[in-house]
């Protein structure tokens, strides 16, 4: 009987041990993140960039998708009013069957080729929609929902916009994913074949417009964006209101489906497509060995993911980012789509295999929600340090010599880090 104590005894001094090293590290952790004044760096440059809202230097636009991932930086530079009259004009120029538009412009700016369109509802203003995209809808109510986190302004739910209330017309929005953008057979959300989070097909010419080359698929990003727009919808509406279908049982089959169809257990990954009417990829081509970065964390985000099964796609997209000297965990796919099969855009160019802060800063979030903290701070910091290098923000960096790419002064880079800094110091703060 006494050496039975004697071993819970150890047993138990091992465990409270153990647990104190724990803390003590994590305090650590917690110092280092709170005293690295390259956080701060960041936060502060990305605030002055966020005074406007076009995705950058580059676009006149203000693009929904963009606007999305840094509406919280603006909300500490413009008033809630301003922003919130942003948000609204999507909703002021929604179609008619539901659907948001990608970007809204100064009608005397809208000069590129793309299809405008206009609304009473919006004088002075036009705004396109890039056809082979799904996440437009999504992307309107997570923006909608981070304004009320902010502000704790509900109002905006009650607005009404051509005798539709705000509530109402992103109802309209999901409604919109369910009768146009919907796989029965699969129970998942439908699109065109692009590059993970994408917006260009792989045939040459005009690649964001449906025609008759588009190959209809399904894909990881836009079932998981649709479903934490659900949640946020479901978070934010007021409890009297009585929603027009149960959302919350369509995002749990979402997950079911995306679990049945395309992550693929063995090995621990998502599969790229799942194709509606034909690949348009030779037969040779094995599309499932690439490894989507942007829909994969999306996922994680999306609450799809066990700690486990995070730990290991964490871990290939290291593998993956380790194979380029440039490159973080924010390069969009490895490896690369051989020009041969997408033309429209060659290997490590732009989608292709460009690194994009935009979608690996959010990986930060997703880490921290799964009890990986110092993997968030360790994989944050070559992104941060890049942007410091280069005094801004990039729309995108070229894995194999590290230049910066597209569009200078990227808000959505701005925003994505400035989000990214903020939830890993509240994680430091707690555990200081």
């Amino acid at each position: 009987m006494k050496i039975r104590l004697l071993g819970v005894h150890i047993f138990l001094c091992l465990f409270y041990l153990r647990g104190n090293a724990q803390v003590k590290d994590k305090s650590a952790l917690a110092g280092s993140i709170l005293t690295d004044n390259r956080l701060d760096t960041i936060q502060a440059r990305g605030l002055k960039l966020l005074s406007g809202f076009s995705a950058g230097t580059s676009y006149n636009e203000v693009w929904i998708r963009d606007f999305n991932t840094f509406i919280k930086g603006s909300l500490k530079v413009h008033p809630k009013e301003k922003v919130k009259e942003m948000l609204l004009m999507f909703f002021k120029i929604q179609g008619d069957d539901g659907n948001i538009v990608d970007g809204v412009v100064d009608s005397a700016k809208a000069g590129v080729g793309y299809q405008y369109r206009y609304s009473a509802l919006l004088p002075g203003w036009a705004a396109h929609k890039n056809t082979v995209e799904t996440d437009q809808e999504s992307s309107l109510i997570q923006a909608v929902k981070k304004y009320i986190d902010v502000t704790g302004d509900k109002s905006i739910l009650s607005e009404t916009i051509g005798a539709k209330t705000v509530l109402q017309r992103m109802e309209d929005a999901f409604a919109y994913i369910r009768k146009n953008r919907w796989s029965a057979q699969y129970g998942l959300v439908t699109g065109a074949t692009t590059i993970d989070w994408g917006d260009v097909q792989p045939e040459t010419g005009w690649g964001v417009a449906i025609n008759d080359k588009t190959k209809w698929a399904i894909d990881i990003y836009d079932n998981a964006m649709f479903v934490m727009a659900i949640h946020d919808f479901m978070a934010m509406k007021p409890r009297g209101y009585q929603t027009k279908q149960n959302w919350t049982a369509i995002a749990n089959s979402i997950k079911t489906n995306v679990r049945k169809h395309l992550w693929m257990p063995a090995a621990q990954k998502y599969r790229p497509h799942i194709y509606l009417n034909g690949s348009p990829f030779s037969k040779d081509f094995n599309e499932d060995e690439i490894l989507y970065s942007g829909g994969s964390i999306c996922a994680i985000l999306a609450g799809f993911n066990t700690p486990a099964e995070v730990k290991e796609i964490n871990r290939q997209l290291l593998a993956a980012a380790a194979v380029d000297k440039y490159s973080t965990i924010g390069k969009t796919v490895y490896p690369a789509y051989p020009a041969a099969q997408f033309p429209n855009m060659h290997p490590y160019i732009y989608q292709n295999a460009g690194d994009w802060t935009w979608f690996g800063g959010r990986m930060i979030a997703a880490l921290l929600a799964n009890g990986q903290a110092k993997e968030a701070y360790n994989e944050l910091i070559p992104m941060v340090d890049r942007a410091i290098a280069h005094k801004g923000f990039y729309e995108w960096y070229d894995v194999q010599t590290g230049a910066p790419k597209g569009s200078g002064d990227f808000r959505g880079e701005a925003g994505v880090l400035f989000d990214a800094i903020t939830v890993l110091k509240q994680w430091a703060i707690k555990n200081k």
